[in-house]
């Protein structure tokens, strides 16, 4: 008497979207997280270059020295930089990817509160094709007794 729910093929589908969406989100917060260690391990270069080319500075360099320090710290900022645009390129793809992962959740969610729903309206269709039994049975018992009674 139960009836399946017409749009099982859909959950189970949403289901795989969903699954894949979670797959990917985790793949690109990985790959924010790279990004950000590769800026954070580029700055920390920065910061000990620049301060070895201060203390060399400090105790007197000469012109070419100077100049290549400060070649190569332009160097250094600009891959800073560079990763420094990748990570926020990063974190745009990302938070697509949460918006994605976040619309097939709901999708599924919807799709699962009308299962239960359809569920639920099955249950109660058996419970009273059960009960209908039941009072058709009881009232046939009732029917031949009072039958056997009248015959007396």
């Amino acid at each position: 008497m139960n009836k399946p729910f017409p749009l099982k093929p859909l959950i189970d589908l949403t289901q795989v979207r969903l699954d894949d969406a979670t797959r990917k989100l985790g793949e690109l917060i990985a790959l924010e997280q790279e990004g950000h260690r590769k800026l954070e391990l580029l700055q920390s270069y920065r910061a000990e270059y620049a301060a070895r080319f201060e203390e060399a500075a400090r105790n007197g360099i000469g012109a070419e020295a100077w100049r290549n320090y400060s070649a190569f710290l332009v160097r250094i900022d600009e891959a800073v930089e560079v990763q420094r645009k990748a990570v926020d390129q990063s974190r745009q793809r990302t938070l697509a990817g949460r918006e994605n992962w976040t619309q097939h959740r709901n999708k599924l969610k919807a799709f699962d509160t009308l299962e239960q729903r359809h569920l639920a309206t099955q249950s109660r269709l058996v419970a009273r094709s059960e009960q209908k039994l039941v009072d058709e049975h009881s009232a046939k018992r009732f029917r031949d007794r009072n039958d056997e009674s009248s015959d007396h």
